[in-house]
């Protein structure tokens, strides 16, 4: 059946009582969207009530692909139906052989990068948990260089590199071992922060110990869409090298093709010595985190760092599917740009026209709407239009778009046109009260 480009969002749909007498009150996305989901295909959502909505969240960048792509979905019944091994901790099965395969051969080998893998467990939190501590043991250092309004995860020793005051406060306890510096443009563009970075790293009077790493995103998912320049990413691993700490890429959020090529620091001509992917590594939403380093740095003792959840086979299946039926086929990534091209295009269009800014990189862009207020405004009435969207910042004054990769032109600008029409609305009527 053929969809049309339009949401059609349900009026209401009763959410079951069991959510509020039974789940925790932590639970935030759900209170934004008030619907009972039901299935999903592609850039749709459905909920009980009939309601079908235009999904430019994709899962906090989990979907890259779409919901449920009939290419992965096909590869991970076929495994099931032939009893395929579903869980086996670090043991050696056919589906981690076919993805260790795939990824070195269509991602690593062609960018030439020879890193090690390592299945760290089922999010990204776990992924940077272990970059960090294989940074302190090879370095022998504790200290970790972090960035203002980084977000690395929420376990502590990632929370403690993340710079966001509540989700920090949240740990009950010192969050150690980890100096927060300015990221790029956080004092505007005209001071050089890694410049600052580097005099107080040279100074032996200023306070700072021998980092054992930097960790960095290339484009602050959760911090706001800021995006660093190469010229600054390479300065950084310059300075990384210089004073003998590794470099660590968090790419959870921005890698896997969302700001375009499949690593976001391709372009930026950086190799670092450490990355770390999850979100749509699985390509369909299934726990998989990675851990990727250069091979003189693989000084772990069996079993020294493990998880239960690290071998997730069916995760294996539908990420080896991925990397074959995408990533082997350049004229995906050229598909993403023109994708890229279009957003920036209409979110500059929505910005200027309202004397906005934009955010971000590829597929990975927002608006600065100025208050948490009227971004979240923005996505209440997005929502009842039938477009689910988030926000971002650290006031979350950023609306957001994360659309899959994958989704046809004519329903990304109907997407787009709903945005558009919405912020227009949502700031007329803030001129309205103001005025009055």
């Amino acid at each position: 059946m053929k969809m049309t480009t339009k949401p059609q969002p349900s009026k209401s749909d009763p959410v079951p009582e069991i959510y509020a007498r039974r789940e925790s009150v932590v639970r935030s996305y759900a209170r934004a969207m008030p619907r009972q989901f039901t299935r999903a295909e592609g850039v749709w959502m459905h909920d009980s009530a009939g309601g079908r909505y235009l999904d430019f969240l994709s899962g906090c960048s989990t979907l890259n692909y779409g919901h449920n792509h009939p290419v992965l979905k096909q590869a991970l019944l076929d495994y099931i139906a032939a009893d395929g091994i579903t869980h086996g901790l670090d043991l050696h099965t056919d589906a981690k052989a076919d993805f260790l395969e795939a990824l070195e051969s269509l991602i690593l080998r062609p960018r030439g990068l020879e890193y090690r893998a390592m299945f760290t467990g089922p999010t990204g939190t776990n992924a940077v948990e272990a970059a960090i501590k294989l940074a302190r043991k090879v370095t022998g250092r504790e200290l970790i260089i972090a960035f203002s309004n980084g977000f690395h995860g929420m376990t502590l020793g990632a929370l403690a590199c993340t710079g966001n005051a509540q989700k920090r406060g949240g740990a009950g306890v010192p969050l150690s071992h980890v100096s927060h510096e300015p990221y790029d443009g956080y004092h505007g563009p005209d001071v050089d922060t890694a410049a600052l970075l580097e005099q107080r790293l040279s100074d032996p009077s200023s306070g700072l110990d021998a980092p054992a790493a930097f960790i960095v995103e290339t484009v602050q998912g959760e911090g706001g869409l800021n995006a660093a320049s190469p010229e600054w990413l390479r300065r950084i691993a310059e300075i990384a090298k210089q004073h003998g700490a590794l470099l660590i890429i968090d790419d959870i959020q921005a890698g896997c093709g969302r700001t375009g090529g499949f690593f976001s620091f391709e372009e930026s001509g950086v190799k670092p010595d450490i990355v770390t992917l999850a979100k749509s590594l699985s390509g369909m939403g299934l726990p998989f985190a990675l851990t990727l380093f250069r091979p003189e740095l693989d000084i772990w003792s069996p079993g020294e760092h493990n998880g239960t959840f690290r071998g997730n086979n069916h995760a294996f299946v539908t990420a080896a599917a991925t990397l074959r039926h995408f990533w082997a086929d350049p004229e995906f990534v050229q598909d993403v740009r023109q994708r890229s091209d279009l957003l920036e295009r209409r979110l500059s269009r929505i910005a200027a026209r309202h004397g906005l800014s934009t955010r971000g990189r590829g597929m990975m862009r927002g608006i600065d709407m100025g208050s948490g207020e009227t971004a979240s405004a923005v996505t209440t009435a997005c929502f009842d239009r039938g477009l689910i969207i988030e926000t971002s910042g650290p006031h979350d004054e950023i609306v957001k778009v994360l659309a899959p990769l994958t989704i046809d032109a004519d329903v990304f600008e109907a997407g787009l046109d709903i945005l558009e029409t919405t912020v227009g609305d949502v700031l007329s009527r803030s001129y309205g009260v103001a005025a009055e």
